[in-house]
């Protein structure tokens, strides 16, 4: 039986234990208490309204905690996407929860040639922070030469979960029949909820390129020296100029791109 102090907030305990017993222990203050302030704890059994662990709670700490579990509440929303759980002694394998053919023996040469092939360096692009990337089409076709169109797919393993500025979920990638990498997408978005529909795309390309990561494409773009290499032979460096703050700051560019995207400019 778990027990807590009052002084503990309900919303920092895990629903784990908040919900392990069958029945709850609820704290009821002594109405006439003695001068060593003792207590009196009330055993409830199990009712048909809940099984959670309870503990009363003065009235004003009572709204402050149920006001912060609802702001908590409201700001995370989920689109209720969840992948069908199949029956138990359904044949077709469930890919939200199973790991079948995880690291149970390696692609054929062939394959492996193809996935861990050098990219081109005319392929990759950098952001203006720096951070250099492979279009996410890019990642497509390695995966149709490598296991044909049809012989891969992404399969969500959670539903989507939605923030005021991040949408998040978690994905698998099967090629031909096995699972090769789990990984969870996320983009942030701006601009309101008509913003969400293109950022939900945006996370399953994040989750695509890490799960691709696994497999050994484009490996090149976390190995420190070859970024370095690559930035010094196909990058500059340049002051820009904000054209509505005028606030000005460096910012990286292609060295065959005349000049920056809207809205910089080089000065």
């Amino acid at each position: 039986m778990f027990l807590r102090s009052a002084a503990y907030p309900r919303f920092l305990l895990s629903r784990s234990v908040r919900t392990y017993a069958s029945t709850y222990v609820k704290y009821v203050p002594s109405k006439s208490r003695s001068a060593a302030g003792k207590t009196t704890l009330k055993s409830v059994a199990s009712s048909t309204k809940t099984s959670d662990t309870e503990i009363s709670e003065p009235e004003g700490d009572t709204a402050v905690l149920n006001q912060a579990e609802a702001d908590v509440s409201s700001s995370i929303v989920s689109f209720k996407d969840s992948p069908v759980i199949l029956e138990a002694e359904s044949k077709t394998l469930d890919w939200s929860l199973t790991f079948h053919g995880l690291g149970s023996k390696p692609f054929p040469s062939e394959i492996a040639d193809i996935l861990l092939a050098p990219i081109d360096a005319n392929d990759i692009e950098i952001k203006p922070d720096g951070l250099l990337y492979l279009p996410e089409i890019k990642y497509r076709r390695i995966l149709n030469r490598a296991f044909g169109p049809g012989g891969w797919g992404l399969a969500p393993r959670t539903e989507s979960l939605i923030t005021p500025k991040q949408i998040s979920r978690e994905y698998a990638l099967i090629c031909h029949g096995r699972l090769v990498s789990v990984a969870r997408g996320e983009q942030d978005y701006f601009g309101g909820d008509e913003k969400v529909t293109t950022a939900l795309e945006g996370c399953k390309s994040n989750a695509l390129m890490r799960c691709c990561k696994d497999l050994g494409i484009a490996s090149e773009l976390w190995d420190p020296s070859f970024i370095r290499q690559w930035k010094q032979k196909y990058c500059d460096e340049v002051f820009a100029e904000h054209v509505v703050t005028k606030r000005k700051k460096k910012l990286w560019k292609l060295k065959k791109n005349p000049a920056l995207d809207y809205p910089y400019k080089m000065t």
